[in-house]
C-alpha cells in the first residue's frame, strides 16, 4: 500500500490521540462526518486545501499526515519479515501491509523491529559460540589437559586405595604426584575460566595470534596511516604501540606491516583514492590503471578508509590448504573463526584455478538475506624455485550490495560454514547444521 493511501489512517490516529470527536473535526473543516469517515478509512483521497485545514485543526504539519513512517523503520520491518520462517500452521506476515502497520502503530512497529534485530544478534552469538566450542584450539587443549590431569589423580588415588601394604617411599611419591597434579588441575581450571570470562564478547575474544592481530587491526579500521607517509614509521615503533601480548602475534603483525607498506608503495593512497572515485571499486580497471597485480589491488581496496556514509569492504585470504590466514569480516558476511569455510566460496574456486580471476555474486542466508559481489584470484606466494612444490595464496574481496553494481549473473548461494548454514540441499555440505534448515 503506498504511503499516500494511509493519510486517512494517520488523520484518525491523530484525532484519537487528541480525543476529538469525528463530528467535531468534520464540522471544523466544513465537511460531513460521513465524508470524514470515508477519508479516515482510506476510501477517499485527500489533498490540497482540505488536507491543510485538517492538519491545522489537528495541530500537526501536513507532511506528517502524508509522508508516513520513517523509511528506516519500514526497512527494518521488511528485513524482519524477509528473515521470518513461520511454521506450517503459523500465518505469514503480510509485506504489503508493513507501511500501514508502521503508520498506524509506530510504537509497536518499533518494538517489532528492535526485537527482530535482537533475535538476529542472538542467533549470530549462538552460532559463534557453537563454532567456538567445536573448533577453538585453546578450549580443546585446555579441556584435554584438565581431563588428563583428572585421570592421573584418579589413577594415583586408586593405587593408594587398592594397595594397603604399599612401600612408604612409594606412598610418599604417590602423595606428591597427587599434590602436584591437583595444583596443575587448579591452575588449568583457573586459566580456562579466565579465558572464557576475559573475552570481550562471544564473537571477538581473541584466542590465537592471528585473532590477536585481527582484533588490533579491526580496532584501527584496518587502515594504518603511519605507513602511508613518504617517511613511514618503522614496524618496530608501530608494534610497540600495538601492545600485542604474544610473540607469535607480533611476528604475524611484522609480516603484515611489511606487506601493507609494500602495497602502499605500489598504490599510493591519494592517487589510488582519486582512481577509486573515478572508476569505483573495480579491481580490474584499477589494476590496469596502476599496472599492479590483482591481489595487491584487492588488499588495498580493503585497507583504504571508506568514505562517509559508505559501507566498508571485506577481505579474506587463504593458503593452499584452504585455511583462512586473514579475515576482515562484514556485518552481514561473517567469517568462521575456526575450521573450514564454505567450500562454495569464489575464494576456493580461484584456488583451484590459479592465475584466473573469478567474479561472482553470492547470496548468504539468514534472517536478513544479503547479496555481495566478490572478486577472487589465486597466485603463487613467494618467489618460484626449482624442484620445489608451488605454494599458492587466494584472496577474495567482498563488496556489499550498496557499494557494487551487481552484474546480470547467476547468483551463487553460499554460507559461512556447514555447521551454521541452513541450506539443506547443498552439494558442498560436510556435516549437519545446528540451525533450522531451509530447502
Amino acid at each position: 500500500m503506498p504511503a499516500g493511501a494511509l493519510t486517512g489512517s494517520r488523520i484518525r490516529e491523530r484525532r484519537s490521540f487528541l480525543r476529538v470527536k469525528q463530528a467535531d473535526l468534520a464540522r471544523s473543516v466544513g465537511i460531513s462526518p460521513a465524508y470524514l469517515n470515508l477519508i479516515e478509512h482510506n476510501r477517499r483521497r485527500i489533498g490540497g486545501k482540505l488536507l491543510i485545514e485538517l492538519a491545522r485543526a489537528l495541530d500537526v504539519d501536513p507532511a506528517q499526515l502524508t509522508e508516513g513512517a520513517e523509511a528506516e523503520l519500514v526497512s527494518a520491518l521488511r528485513a524482519a519479515a524477509a528473515g521470518d520462517r513461520p511454521g506450517q500452521s503459523d500465518p505469514a506476515p503480510e509485506p504489503e501491509r508493513i507501511e500501514e502497520f508502521a503508520g498506524r502503530f509506530p510504537g509497536w512497529a518499533g518494538l517489532t523491529a528492535r526485537q527482530a534485530r535482537r533475535i538476529a544478534m542472538l542467533e549470530r552469538t549462538v552460532a559463534a559460540l557453537t563454532d567456538r566450542m567445536t573448533h577453538d584450539p585453546f578450549l580443546s587443549a585446555s579441556m584435554h589437559d584438565v581431563l588428563s590431569t583428572v585421570t592421573a589423580i584418579r589413577s594415583a588415588s586408586a593405587i593408594l586405595t587398592e594397595t594397603p601394604d604399599i612401600d612408604p617411599e612409594w606412598r610418599a611419591r604417590f602423595h606428591r604426584n597427587i599434590y602436584e597434579d591437583s595444583q596443575r588441575l587448579a591452575d588449568g581450571a583457573q586459566a580456562l575460566v579466565t579465558y572464557l570470562d576475559g573475552a570481550e564478547t562471544a564473537e571477538t575474544g581473541a584466542s590465537s595470534p592471528q585473532e590477536e592481530l585481527e582484533a588490533w587491526l579491526g580496532a584501527r579500521g584496518h587502515h594504518l596511516p603511519e605507513l602511508e607517509r613518504a617517511l613511514p614509521a618503522t614496524p618496530e615503533s608501530i608494534l610497540h604501540e600495538a601492545g600485542l601480548a604474544t610473540a607469535a602475534a607480533r611476528s604475524l603483525a611484522q609480516a603484515y606491516l611489511a606487506r601493507y607498506r609494500a602495497d602502499a608503495e605500489a598504490l599510493p593512497l591519494q592517487p589510488f583514492l582519486a582512481a577509486l572515485a573515478e572508476h569505483g571499486p573495480d579491481p580490474a580497471r584499477l589494476a590496469a590503471r596502476f599496472g599492479a597485480d590483482l591481489p595487491v589491488v584487492l588488499r588495498r581496496l580493503a585497507a583504504v578508509p571508506a568514505a562517509e556514509g559508505e559501507e566498508p569492504l571485506g577481505l579474506v585470504i587463504c593458503d593452499g590448504s584452504g585455511t583462512l590466514t586473514f579475515r576482515k569480516p562484514l556485518e552481514d558476511f561473517p567469517l568462521p573463526r575456526f575450521g573450514a569455510a564454505c567450500p562454495l566460496w569464489p575464494l576456493y574456486q580461484a584456488l583451484s584455478r590459479p592465475m584466473t580471476p573469478v567474479r561472482a555474486v553470492v547470496d548468504l542466508p539468514g534472517r536478513r538475506p544479503a547479496r555481495f559481489l566478490t572478486y577472487a584470484v589465486s597466485q603463487p606466494a613467494g618467489p618460484p624455485g626449482f624442484d620445489a612444490p608451488p605454494v599458492f595464496e587466494a584472496t577474495m574481496l567482498i563488496l556489499p550490495e550498496s557499494r557494487a553494481r551487481l552484474p546480470d549473473a547467476v547468483v551463487l548461494p553460499v554460507g559461512t560454514s556447514c555447521r551454521i548454514c541452513p541450506r539443506r540441499n547443498c552439494a558442498g555440505r560436510r556435516e549437519p547444521a545446528i540451525v533450522a534448515e531451509e530447502g
